[in-house]
């Protein structure tokens, strides 16, 4: 991966709707230049997909926590798959320390963060478990 890749990527990632002749026209390159690269991008897995991200106005309608969870030795594999079956959990990590995994969750409301968390707490191999609510974003660099 050369600098025009690092660009381009950096550039979708702040905007992955910048159309490529936008780009080309940025980088000094042919749109077809752009184009190639990108396809490239794609195969090669650097580029996994594209997508969008909410605003304020979306994501100030859903109430966000962190989980950490303790899992029973040998159960991991089935608690994250019963975990996954949980439509608010967002994200699912695996980690070291205290805690096997972190997860992300959201819901509509209170009672529907309550509830997730007791379905959690209720799953098989799901030894304890610190959920910590998300009051408002200071930095947020994902991709």
């Amino acid at each position: 991966m050369d600098k025009l890749d690092s660009d381009i990527l950096a550039a979708l990632a702040a905007d992955s709707s910048t159309p490529t002749a936008l780009l080309a026209r940025r980088f000094g390159v042919a749109r077809s230049t752009v184009q190639a690269r990108i396809e490239r991008l794609k195969r090669k897995g650097t580029i996994a997909g594209f997508t969008i991200k909410l605003g304020d106005v979306a994501l100030a309608r859903r109430i966000k926590a962190t989980v950490l969870v303790q899992v029973e030795a040998r159960a991991s594999t089935s608690v994250v798959q019963r975990i996954k079956a949980v439509p608010e959990v967002e994200i699912i990590h695996s980690t070291s320390g205290r805690f096997d995994l972190i997860l992300q969750i959201a819901a509509e409301t209170t009672g529907g963060l309550d509830k997730v968390l007791d379905d959690i707490g209720s799953i098989p191999g799901v030894r304890s478990s610190e959920s910590l609510i998300h009051l408002s974003t200071k930095l947020d660099r994902s991709i």
